[in-house]
């Protein structure tokens, strides 16, 4: 480093804060730039640059004893704490909102409103801090929604549920279980969208606004997105289902309508404003604000940025973006995230990695650490413990690229998607959609079944619906002094027209059950699973739906 800028890049707050990923590309990003005279990084990792600051640091009191002149702001709750604030007031340049500003992310109530009174396309919602009115409303709304706590939950305060009673159960998990803590207080029905989302994220001074190639994550934490919602599992960018003229209109309609909105209202927003977009068949409508790079949305963009960063943050601070000429390069980025055994329910810390350099040596490939010590061998210490991030001319190469440095990684209970980007690659290649394959009809199918699938689970079944094969324990046989599986295959005939033809499908899935089992018992064996599959020239859902219900 040769420059003069002493940069400090800001991670969680507190005894226990950490740096993630985003806050690892912030570093390298800043790392690289001619202008960097001294990085340090709070409170870092062992494969972070920079110099590590320990956690719990009086940050205020750290820039003034080491004249930091710049500082990047990663977390949402770092920036809902008002650093931006309090560095400000001691005349450091921070790169972020203030915390009035940024509650755009801290209260999705506020952001609600803060759309209605300024025009910008949003799913229809209600606040509530009762109960009672909350299920009252749910009940009588007319439509499927979405339940999220209002304030902030560590990307975890929002609940997707299938049908009325996951809805209730829902609202009283946050409302009288109190399961997010303060950031439950309120709780906000949204209705839900379908369709593709994308990220755009833009660069804001309080009155210009760059915007950054689109992306889109992989929040569903296992392939086909299914499973629970993670803090995403991987991203790429650009995203083909945004094109440049749609990825200009929606900075002007949203991210520009917005940074002037905040201005007038006398909050004028500075730092990266990141809008979360349904591309609905009614049109673009906006689903989150966030106040900040994502993660792992950081990690595909900031590779692709072809000017210094410091730049523009420092212009942002000053307010004069308008001078900025922003450029990215034209190429195309994948990334892939290794998480850790339980995530994310509870991520297991503390195993060896392995393989982190030998990923890091393969051409143009990055190595960001996410959720790894802080000193010595690396080892786990949270649930996205690594993103690997490639860039290539293409999506299918970047992502190609990805997947061979994951291969060169390890650690105990790994595990990550393997279709990141498919959606992408669709449209690029042709892929599935190509040979008719219609991927949201099979997830949609899924959704359907899973309850009455999950219904008949013994606790030997190891996997939920939707992964591509059945996971059986096979300590179920231990008891067994010279256990023998007996393996029956069958298929319902040509009554299979005449239930379509009838609409009665769910028959042919007894039927079929029946053949089965049948031919198990009439072997003196005891039935331990049913594996099924369904072949069908077009894929409805909800055919499909009451076939597996009759299984």
């Amino acid at each position: 480093m040769s420059g003069s800028l002493r940069v400090l890049v800001v991670g969680g707050l507190g005894p226990n804060g950490a740096s993630g990923g985003r806050e690892h590309a912030l570093a390298w990003a800043a790392a690289k730039s001619p202008r960097c005279g001294a990085l340090f990084v709070a409170p870092g990792s062992n494969g972070t640059p920079g110099t590590p600051v320990p956690a719990g640091t009086d940050l205020v009191a750290f820039c003034r004893s080491e004249h930091i002149d710049l500082a990047l702001i990663g977390p949402d709750a770092t920036i809902a704490a008002g650093v931006v604030d309090e560095l400000a007031a001691t005349g450091v340049k921070a790169f972020g909102p203030t915390r009035a500003a940024a509650e755009l992310e801290w209260s999705k109530a506020y952001t609600r409103s803060f759309c209605e009174r300024h025009g910008i396309a949003s799913p229809r919602s209600a606040t509530f801090t009762d109960a009672t009115a909350a299920i009252t409303w749910a009940r009588t709304c007319g439509f499927d929604l979405v339940v999220k706590a209002d304030g902030l939950a560590a990307g975890k305060g929002v609940i997707v549920p299938e049908g009325i009673e996951e809805t209730e159960t829902a609202i009283r998990s946050i409302l009288v279980n109190g399961s997010f803590g303060d950031a439950g207080s309120r709780v906000v029905l949204e209705e839900r969208l379908t369709g593709e989302e994308i990220s755009l994220f833009g660069f804001s001074d309080g009155r210009t606004v760059v915007a950054m190639p689109p992306a889109q994550d992989h929040k569903r934490a296992y392939e086909g997105d299914t499973g629970p919602n993670t803090g995403g599992m991987g991203a790429y960018a650009p995203a083909p289902v945004c094109p440049p003229e749609l990825a200009e209109q929606l900075r002007v309609s949203v991210l520009q309508r917005t940074v002037n909105a905040c201005a007038a209202e006398g909050r004028p927003y500075v730092g990266v404003l990141y809008a979360g977009i349904m591309l609905t068949k009614g049109g673009p409508k906006l689903l989150e604000f966030n106040c900040r790079f994502g993660d792992p949305e950081a990690q595909v963009l900031l590779p692709l940025l072809d000017t210094d960063l410091l730049d523009i943050a420092e212009a942002c601070c000053d307010g004069r973006l308008d001078s900025m000429d922003v450029h990215w390069k034209n190429r195309f980025a994948v990334t892939v995230v290794l998480a850790a055994e339980g995530y994310p329910a509870a991520p297991r810390k503390g195993d060896l990695i392995t393989g982190l350099a030998q990923a890091a040596d393969r051409p143009e490939v990055l190595v960001f650490h996410g959720g790894t010590g802080t000193s010595g061998t690396p080892t786990t210490s949270g649930g996205r413990v690594v993103a690997v991030t490639a860039l290539a001319g293409s999506i299918a190469r970047a992502r190609m690229r990805a997947y061979q440095a994951v291969s060169d990684i390890a650690f105990p209970g790994m595990h990550f998607r393997r279709d990141i980007g498919w959606r992408a690659l669709a449209r690029t290649t042709g892929g599935y959609a190509a040979s008719g394959v219609d991927i949201d009809a099979g997830t949609d199918t899924v959704n359907l079944i899973r309850r009455a699938v999950e219904s008949t689970h013994t606790p030997a079944v190891l996997a939920g619906v939707g992964a591509f094969g059945g996971v059986f324990d096979a300590k179920a046989l231990l008891g067994m002094q010279e256990p023998v599986l007996v393996a029956s295959t069958d298929g319902v005939g040509t009554k299979v027209a005449l239930a379509a033809e009838a609409h009665r499908l769910e028959g042919v899935g007894r039927d079929l059950v029946n053949h089965c089992v049948n031919d198990v018992l009439v072997q003196n064996a005891r039935p331990l699973f049913f594996l099924d599959y369904v072949a069908s020239s077009k894929l409805v859902p909800t055919d499909v739906a009451d076939i597996g219900a009759g299984m």
